[in-house]
């Protein structure tokens, strides 16, 4: 057997050697009672369990908020020959709950100082959380935009000059004040991807439009019966977390 391999015997081996450890332990100092608990993250399914989206409105943007990024993500991934853009596929609904959670709130990143000017090779430095990133980027690009377009905001503007906005922003060529043009890009074409692409138990990839455009089979429990057959086409629908509304007779 491999050097970096361990076999089922071994494993059971070292929980055997850990539970002995912790029984000696046990008798020479006093043992911390812990029960659990539905709020407990380490019970099993609870920490990895994902949140699905029930509420179908936005929490998060304002409604020129949300006019803007539903303008903005269709630019993106606009609708075509090959299916629905974000707009259909609910990715500006996707990115407002993400905003309104943890993601938003930076939760679970390191948000304190020193802030040295970061290498592009170390992702996100802003001091902004994303919340604060978007909500200052779209009030200056609207602000922007009624300055040289005529008083209109970024959502009123025909797809041409949506389209040379967007550019310059990827190309960090708008002052948005505090907040950097190229970061937000950045996060908007990211949380773009991911609302199209991810399980619809988010919120977006309504339909699955996403999965069914790129052949993506989902969250299906196993594929044995497909593995050996090779160079055929997977011809079965995908399938969600929730499954698929063909199993709950909705379709």
């Amino acid at each position: 057997m491999p050097a970096n391999t361990f076999s089922r015997r071994q494993i059971l081996t070292v929980g055997a050697s850990a539970a002995a450890s912790v029984t000696l332990g046990a008798n020479t100092a006093a043992a911390r009672e812990i029960k659990g608990g539905v709020d407990d993250p380490w019970l099993p399914h609870q920490a990895d369990a994902p949140v699905p989206l029930e509420n179908p409105g936005f929490a998060f943007f304002t409604p020129a908020e949300a006019a803007f990024v539903e303008s903005a993500t269709e630019r993106l991934i606009p609708e075509d020959d090959l299916g629905p853009g974000a707009k259909a596929c609910g990715v500006a609904l996707f990115i407002d709950h993400q905003l309104a959670g943890a993601y938003g709130r930076a939760g679970n990143w390191y948000m304190q100082g020193p802030w040295a000017k970061g290498e592009k090779t170390q992702g996100f430095q802003s001091r902004m959380t994303p919340a604060d990133l978007y909500r200052a980027a779209i009030k200056a690009i609207d602000e922007h935009t009624m300055s040289a377009q005529g008083g209109k905001l970024f959502a009123d503007l025909p797809v041409e000059a949506q389209d040379a906005m967007l550019s310059d922003l990827e190309g960090g060529k708008v002052d948005l004040g505090g907040a950097d043009a190229k970061t937000f890009f950045q996060m908007l074409w990211q949380n773009t991807k991911e609302g199209m692409f991810s399980d619809p138990i988010y919120g977006g990839n309504k339909d699955m439009a996403g999965w069914k455009m790129l052949g993506f089979p989902g969250a299906r429990y196993n594929y044995l019966d497909w593995v050996d057959r090779h160079g055929e086409r997977y011809d079965q629908p995908p399938v969600g977390i929730r499954g698929r509304p063909a199993w709950n007779g909705a379709g």
